[in-house]
């Protein structure tokens, strides 16, 4: 690619994305109220939730940020197979005590392939493939997800600097070229399961998730005591 193609591609990436939003409700859940607010994406027409935590950070960090790509097997299910769920409960739970924002972003079941294509790589993993091989072999992307709705959301919010809970530095790197800054990476490493070991070590051998699968992930007291603020209201 030329510089002038590179500068047209990264000029394409920085236009804004088309996004649509409803109005601001309350939310209660096991963590606690949430503000909740629905957004469409202009261009595909796919319906994402953006959930916060209403009490402001008072600390001067920049806000905490969790992109949460849509699970139907972990998220509704609580499917071992994965780690969807539980990282989705750990999230809610650190932004309810530290406050900050949830995107929950629908339309990107199994890293972008759909539902249906998900349980046919589950069906090649239960013959031997690895989760990249699955979908390699069905002639499908390893992730085929894009953040440049969820990007704009966030700037529509008002949120520019952030911190991003996740352990995918891909996420950050798409991110920051849609023109966030992302000021840090705040890991969601949840206890692995027997289920799901393989899966997550191939997300960090094949992806290069920031995963450690032999060490205890730190605790939201650990988050609070490095500047992300009690959000939770006493």
């Amino acid at each position: 690619m030329s510089a002038l193609e590179a500068s047209a591609a990264a000029a394409a990436v920085r236009r804004p994305h088309p996004v649509h939003s409803g109005p601001v409700v309350d939310l209660p859940t096991k963590f606690g109220v949430f503000r909740v607010q629905a957004w469409t994406d202009g261009i595909t027409g796919v319906e994402h939730l953006a959930v916060s935590w209403p009490v402001p950070n008072t600390s001067g960090a920049a806000p905490l940020v969790r992109l949460h790509s849509e699970c139907l097997t972990g998220d509704v299910f609580g499917s071992y197979r994965c780690d969807c769920g539980e990282q989705l409960d750990y999230a809610l739970d650190v932004i309810s005590r530290c406050g900050g924002t949830l995107l929950y972003l629908r339309g990107q079941e199994g890293r972008g392939i759909g539902l249906a294509n998900k349980i046919k790589a589950y069906a090649l993993q239960e013959a031997g493939l690895d989760t990249v091989e699955a979908n390699e072999h069905l002639g499908l992307p390893v992730d085929a997800r894009c953040y440049n709705a969820a990007a704009q959301i966030l700037m529509e919010m008002g949120l520019r600097e952030i911190r991003l809970l996740s352990n995918n530095p891909d996420k950050q790197e798409r991110l920051s070229r849609a023109g966030l800054a992302v000021i840090d990476m705040v890991p969601t490493e949840v206890p692995y399961r027997d289920q799901n070991i393989r899966y997550l070590k191939t997300k960090r051998e094949r992806m290069d998730h920031r995963l450690n699968l032999d060490a205890e992930p730190a605790s939201q007291d650990v988050l609070a005591s490095n500047g992300a603020g009690s959000g939770r209201q006493a």
